[in-house]
This record gives structure tokens, C-alpha cells and sequence, in this order.
């Protein structure tokens, strides 16, 4: 999977779940529970940790922008 897709799949699938937590907790439980109250705390953890997956994601580059050149030298030297 090239790194243009991969990079913005990862940030996407992982707002989501925080998103999806909250929905999930003030459908559930209504808005003056502890539960909706810690998902919202969730979502302001959300901004560092979407800022440590963009850097992960950055330090990662290499490594797609290799993959396609080490499959094609083990593919070489299995014929």
C-alpha cells in the first residue's frame, strides 16, 4: 500500500474511534453521565496522540518508499 494511502488511513481510523466514543457514551448514558464526561476528556488526549501517529507517519516514509525495491530484489534472486 503506498504511503499516501496508508498515512492518511491511519489518521483517519484513528479520530474515528474517538468520535465514535463519544456518540457512543452520551447516546447511551445521556449527556450529564461520567461516561460522556470522560469521553470528551478523551477527545482532548485526542490532539497529542494524532500528533504522535503524524509523526510516525513522517518516520515511516522509508520504509514504503523501499518496499517496492526490496520486493523486486527478492523476486530476483527466487528465479
Amino acid at each position: 500500500m503506498p504511503h499516501s494511502v496508508a498515512a492518511p488511513g491511519a489518521l483517519i481510523g484513528a479520530s474515528n474511534f474517538f468520535e465514535l466514543a463519544v456518540a457512543t457514551a452520551i447516546s447511551l448514558f445521556g449527556f450529564e453521565s461520567g461516561a460522556a464526561l470522560a469521553t470528551v476528556v478523551g477527545v482532548l488526549i485526542e490532539v497529542p496522540v494524532m500528533l504522535s501517529v503524524v509523526r510516525i507517519v513522517g518516520a515511516t516514509r522509508g520504509w514504503y518508499e523501499r518496499a517496492p525495491a526490496v520486493m523486486q530484489a527478492s523476486r530476483s534472486q527466487a528465479q
